[in-house]
């Protein structure tokens, strides 16, 4: 069975999104420009003793869809320890909700959020609890 490796995000200000990016999930960003022949920052999500997957970060290479014209690129859905702990770091951060908190009914809590760049992603909290 075929599963995620990498994720990449484009953003129209790079550093604006590593920042949010860093304020909100923790992410650490390493300048791989080099090996990837243009400029390119690795997304580091974590321990590589730690279950999950990193990324990449590049300036977008040409216009985002208007709102509301659906996304251009995969939603990667990020697991978190503390769902609504985490919402509040992302609308600090000027992140806006796509859609709200909702019960996924004996399993967890999920999400949508759109970050500083325009880009759909999940935040996803195992509980099962959740109603």
């Amino acid at each position: 069975m075929s599963r995620v490796v990498h994720f990449e995000i484009q953003a129209e200000d790079v550093e604006r999104a590593k920042s949010f990016y860093g304020a909100v999930f923790g992410w650490t960003f390493q300048n791989w420009s080099e090996v990837a022949g243009s400029a390119y920052w690795g997304i580091l999500t974590g321990p590589d003793d730690q279950l999950g997957i990193n990324g990449g970060l590049l300036q977008r290479p040409a216009p985002a869809p208007a709102p509301e014209q659906g996304t251009n690129a995969f939603v990667c859905t990020i697991g978190v320890g503390d769902y609504d702990e985490t919402e509040r770091r992302i609308l600090e951060a000027g992140g806006r909700v796509a859609l709200p908190k909702r019960a996924l009914t004996g399993m967890a809590w999920q999400g949508y959020y759109l970050d500083l760049e325009g880009n759909t992603f999940g935040i996803h909290q195992p509980d099962p609890d959740a109603r």
